[in-house]
């Protein structure tokens, strides 16, 4: 078993060759500018990689991202192995990453937030309050008494100001 900084450094290593060739030295035009590795990671026994991706564009330029990547894998491999310099150079798998898709759902999901509160917004805009502009009790109707009351009760004269 590998520590985990090496397996890390692996990883990292991978990333780089793989974005590398993919960028300058596979001239498969399914896989053109518009495909960005994001993350790689490797198994604690270094055998086995799998190389996270995302696509700029629609459905078919996933697919065609996707098949494009599965013909280069023994391209990618090499050149991994070349940069490597480790004794067994793990197998490569490609998984669409799907942060992109999770960012869309949290953006229509904030969306529907901002939509709501302008709702509730414009709903409260002409309301007024239940107790009053201020429902909270002053310092001298605290005992809820009359103030003359409540200052003979605390042995002080009302009649000498």
């Amino acid at each position: 078993m590998a520590d985990n900084a090496r397996a890390r450094k692996l990883a990292d290593l991978i990333r780089e060759v793989v974005a590398e060739k993919l960028q300058r030295g596979i001239k498969d035009p399914r896989l053109g500018s518009h495909v960005t590795i994001t993350d790689t990671r490797v198994t604690g026994d270094l055998r086995e990689a799998t190389v996270f991706y995302t696509v700029y564009g629609d459905d078919e330029d996933r697919a065609n991202a996707a098949a494009g990547l599965q013909s280069a894998k023994g391209v990618l491999r090499s050149a991994v192995g070349a940069a490597a310099g480790t004794k067994f150079t793990p197998t490569l798998s490609f998984v669409p990453d799907a942060l992109p898709e999770n960012a869309r759902t949290i953006e229509d999901l904030l969306d529907r937030a901002r939509a709501s509160d302008a709702r509730a917004r414009e709903a409260s805009s002409g309301a007024a309050y239940a107790a009053g502009a201020d429902p909270y009790r002053k310092p001298e109707d605290a005992d809820g008494g009359d103030s003359d009351e409540a200052s003979s009760a605390k042995g002080e004269d009302s009649t000498s100001g």
